[in-house]
């Protein structure tokens, strides 16, 4: 265990020099974690082999295009330049950045899901993404004291970038969190925590959800950024303008909100034809 966390010290040390985000740098070390555990030995004695192995089971996995660019160029930057070994990660190509138009579910598909949970905590978690949009790391870092029931709203205060926003919290969310932190009392300052009273794991909750969407039955494998993209889909299809919905969602351009406006077929269709100031 000593050379493994040998390993993590340098490697976080060398993406601080890099001058890499803080959240960039926690989503690195969180997949060189995940990978030492798939190995079950030192990082630096994997050979060629044994990271394709961990590439294969990465590419069966829910997750989408963006997150495997995250654990590839994890890898990349963990032999590349902490541990000098290029070689072996050198078949490794990166995913298309232009991936298909976002998988949404209908409200009540996202009914079912949320009815197949068998811990009350993560139905309140993942209830809370998709009335929301928030990203699961967003979520699982929400303290108490940035709910605010006077104004209405959610302060998030670790978005991505480190761009802190206010997000709508209606009155039915509002109650769903209060009875959930009634009945839980999670240690202070955290919302969501683990038994240990740390903030809520990630992978643990995507496993809930995962388990949650196969009880549920509608033939589709469920991840958080899914809730998230029908929380922006149904705000489109109820007439909210893509400068609010960008705001919501933490989108630091517009042109990364406007892909849902190829999800949303009413909207389109809703458009106004200059054909219709014709006389025909």
């Amino acid at each position: 265990m000593k050379a493994v966390s040998l390993s993590l010290s340098r490697l976080e040390g060398d993406l601080q020099m890099a001058a890499r985000a803080k959240g960039t740098i926690q989503q690195y070390i969180a997949s060189i974690r995940r990978f030492e555990e798939f190995l079950g030995a030192e990082v630096g004695e994997a050979d060629q082999k044994a990271i394709r192995h961990w590439v294969d089971h990465l590419q069966t996995q829910p997750i989408g295009p963006e997150r495997l660019r995250c654990h590839y160029s994890a890898l990349k930057f963990l032999y590349g330049r902490t541990l000098g070994q290029p070689e072996k990660v050198a078949f490794i190509s990166m995913p298309r950045k232009d991936s298909p138009l976002p998988t949404v579910l209908s409200p009540a598909e996202v009914q079912r899901v949320l009815d197949g949970f068998l811990v009350a905590k993560y139905r309140v978690f993942f209830a809370l993404i998709y009335a929301t949009g928030l990203r699961i790391r967003e979520a699982s870092l929400l303290q108490t004291s940035d709910i605010d029931s006077m104004q209405q709203v959610i302060h998030v205060r670790h978005g991505k970038g480190g761009r802190e926003r206010l997000v709508p919290m209606n009155a039915k969310l509002y109650g769903l969190l209060k009875a959930y932190y009634k009945h839980e009392r999670p240690p202070q300052p955290w919302l969501f925590t683990t038994k240990a009273g740390r903030p809520l794991c990630h992978e643990t909750a995507r496993r809930a959800l995962l388990c949650a969407s196969a009880v549920a039955g509608i033939g589709k494998v469920v991840t958080p950024h899914m809730l998230r993209h029908s929380f922006a889909t149904n705000l489109l299809e109820h007439g909210t303008d893509l400068r609010k919905i960008q705001v919501v969602l933490g989108h630091g351009s517009i042109r990364s909100t406007t892909i849902y406006t190829q999800v949303s077929p009413s909207q389109i269709a809703a458009v106004r034809s200059p054909l219709e100031d014709l006389s025909m």
